[in-house]
């Protein structure tokens, strides 16, 4: 039987005054992505792993025959705004070796009164390697952004770090704008002993701004760790990382490299534009793999 009848669908209309007090909180996405490695044969591969929006998972990259598993991070949504709580877990097996990155900056946008939070937490297992070199984060003007980054290192694993802001949308005029921005890493070894970065920017309620780090427009981290490696190559390769801060030093760009209380090594800089910190980091890294592992330099993709 052919029916001729219409049903009617009356269209959901959401009053003005609920779109009015509707709470910030409830537009922040709570997302996960879990990542864990095992190393399979001459090569680093995914085991189990979670992936929830606005997170999307790529399968491991292949760069060369070392075996190191590359993958990156891509938030399709183009970066956290406020009441986003987003996390990272990252869990290498033994021997497992790995490179993570993200395709492009990660952005803050203004928030009101919600914070955006990103947490992410690594275990590095024994004799395990990774190499975390994220793009840099780029805090708009009245943003506010939370991050921590927790990492554990089993017995012979090593750990290079990396971890940049900019003073916000420097071609906007947004210099240092951000209303807070909060940065916690810390790095465990396997005796106990920890490495911690902890700091808090709060520019516009800062008597005296922020110092004169407000002269700059790139602040970066670069750690280096690991209980397995010979102090008489921690002592190498500071001398190296030293050798490339110094032949940057009248282009732009400030730094210092030491060696903290675990056996590595810290590098700090502030730079006046992004290429020059980039080339700069590009070398550091790349003196890194070639003293601690005699491993080439490697190219990043992108996509």
């Amino acid at each position: 039987m052919r029916s001729t009848g219409r049903s009617a669908v009356t269209p959901l209309v959401i009053p003005p005054s609920v779109r009015r007090t509707a709470r910030t909180a409830t537009i922040g996405r709570v997302g996960r992505l879990a990542l864990e490695y095992l190393r399979q044969g001459d090569r680093t591969v995914f085991g189990r792993t979670k992936c929830e929006t606005p997170w999307h998972l790529l399968p491991p990259i292949y760069l060369d025959d070392s075996g190191s598993a590359y993958t990156l991070l891509v938030n399709p949504s183009g970066g956290l705004v406020g009441g986003d709580q987003l996390s990272i877990d990252v869990s290498l097996g033994p021997q497992a070796h790995v490179l993570i990155s993200t395709p492009s900056a990660n952005r803050v946008y203004r928030s009101l009164k919600q914070d955006a939070v990103q947490e992410v937490r690594i275990e590095v297992g024994e004799e395990g390697i990774l190499e975390w070199m994220p793009e840099h984060t780029i805090p708009f003007a009245g943003s506010r952004f939370r991050q921590r980054i927790h990492a554990t290192l089993g017995a012979g694993a090593a750990l290079v770090l990396w971890d940049a802001i900019a003073s916000g949308r420097i071609a906007h005029g947004e210099r240092w704008r951000f209303a807070s921005l909060e940065n916690d890493i810390r790095i465990r070894i396997p005796s106990g002993a920890v490495v911690r970065e902890h700091y808090t920017l709060n520019p516009a309620e800062a008597p005296a701004g922020i110092g004169v780090v407000a002269d700059w427009d790139y602040v970066g981290s670069l750690f280096v760790v690991g209980d397995a490696v010979l102090s008489t190559h921690w002592a190498s390769l500071e001398a190296a990382l030293w050798e490339v801060l110094e032949k940057w030093r009248d282009q732009d760009l400030l730094g210092g490299v030491s060696q903290p209380s675990v056996p590595g090594v810290v590098v700090k800089l502030v730079a006046k534009s992004a290429p020059v910190m980039t080339q700069v980091l590009t070398e550091l890294w790349a003196a890194v793999r070639s003293i601690l592992w005699r491993m080439p330099a490697t190219i990043l993709r992108k996509y």
